[in-house]
């Protein structure tokens, strides 16, 4: 069993950054894959961005060149940098930790972009 404690989200004006943080505790190894996912209202979850183990990063093409993910395998956490951020990025945020038949997520952390 994974478990993940996502932080960070909150409010920002158009323009501005947020960063998020997601700590995976329990059976995490480093060959799970780690991303970020998102819902806005009366949408669809969708990726934003993940790092497969010891593969190269993925963004929905609606965020890059804006946002990052990184990634410590030490602590065995994912981050998302986001900057220029804007009203269409505003939604629930949701870490994923997946691996094989394993597929976890994190309780959603809101992210609003207002001016």
């Amino acid at each position: 069993q994974v478990h993940l404690v996502e932080s960070g989200g909150g409010l920002a004006q158009p323009g501005g950054s947020l960063g998020l943080s997601c700590a995976a505790f329990g059976s995490i190894h480093r060959f799970y894959a780690m991303g970020w996912y998102r819902q806005a209202p009366g949408k669809q979850r969708e990726l934003v961005a993940v790092i497969p183990s010891g593969g190269s990063t993925n963004y929905v093409d609606s965020v890059k060149g804006r946002f990052t993910i990184s990634r410590d395998y030490s602590k065995n956490t994912v981050f998302l940098q986001m900057n220029s951020l804007k009203p269409e990025d505003t939604a629930v945020y949701y870490c994923n930790a997946a691996w094989s038949a394993y597929n976890y997520w994190g309780q959603g952390t809101q992210v609003t972009v207002s001016s």
